[in-house]
């Protein structure tokens, strides 16, 4: 009888075998290319963020003058007694006294504030020979009394009145007279205001190069500010009249601050 099956490994299977390798090799190659192209992307996205996109960077400049409305300067009273009790009672007198000064003169209270005080002893160097087992010495610390210092800040608000307050604190016992300087009270105000000219500044310039570039601006992707906020300053130890005459009072200038921002904008571009 003719036996009339498939050989399993005739001519016919053989080409089916051959074709099903051929389309496996691919598929795998294929599927390794995809999952390297994944990666790939992966890390550039992960690393890289937005340096696919086309972006352009412009910079602004802002400046505003703002006249200085606030003063602020220190002062300090300083006592020596032979006891401590002394020292701070003679002080306390004193600081008291300037106090109602300042106080008549419109200062609130609540800027005058004591930025320092001390209490410690003092000693004066006696030149004294004396021999103590074999040991001699020129001389030896001799207590003397005690030191109590305060030290004060007060703020004017009517800078006008500066240099009359520097005289009078002065008259009163007042040592020490530093720390002149002048700003703006509400400064965040003034740097708001700056800031806002720099941004302007910035756009003004990005829709000016888009135009010329004949590119569209998409979004701004970073922002970042940096500023520089001089304060003018007039720093001087006030000396006051001697001798019984009556100390002028000095003439001080209070001048400008210049605010300025410094802004970088960055923009997606197509």
């Amino acid at each position: 009888m003719e036996n009339t099956n498939t050989n399993c490994c005739g001519p016919q299977w053989k080409e089916k075998n051959d074709v099903f390798k051929v389309l496996t090799f691919f598929l795998l190659i294929t599927t390794i290319f995809m999952v390297f192209k994944t990666i790939t992307a992966y890390k550039e996205s992960a690393f890289v963020g937005l340096e696919g996109q086309s972006t352009i960077t412009f910079t602004g400049k802002g400046e505003v003058f703002a006249i200085a409305d606030v003063a602020t300067f220190n002062f300090s009273v300083v006592e020596i007694s032979s006891t401590v009790a002394k020292a701070q009672e003679d002080s306390a007198k004193k600081i008291n006294a300037i106090m109602g000064y300042l106080k008549e003169q419109g200062i609130e209270e609540k800027d005058i504030k004591t930025a320092n005080y001390n209490v410690y002893p003092k000693y004066e160097w006696r030149r004294d020979t004396v021999c103590e087992g074999g040991f001699c010495s020129d001389g030896k610390n001799v207590l003397v009394g005690y030191e109590a210092s305060q030290t004060i800040t007060v703020k004017v608000r009517d800078t006008e009145k500066s240099g009359t307050l520097l005289t009078g604190v002065g008259e009163l016992g007042a040592s020490n007279i530093s720390g002149l300087t002048f700003s703006v009270d509400d400064e965040e105000a003034s740097k708001r205001e700056a800031r806002k000219l720099a941004i302007e500044d910035a756009q003004n310039k990005a829709k000016e190069l888009a135009k010329d570039l004949d590119v569209k601006l998409v979004r701004i992707v970073s922002f970042n500010e940096s500023g520089d906020f001089p304060v003018y300053a007039y720093d001087k130890v006030v000396g006051m009249g001697m001798g019984g005459a009556e100390a002028v009072p000095p003439q001080i200038p209070v001048g400008e601050n210049q605010i300025i921002s410094n802004v970088s904008i960055t923009y997606q571009i197509k």
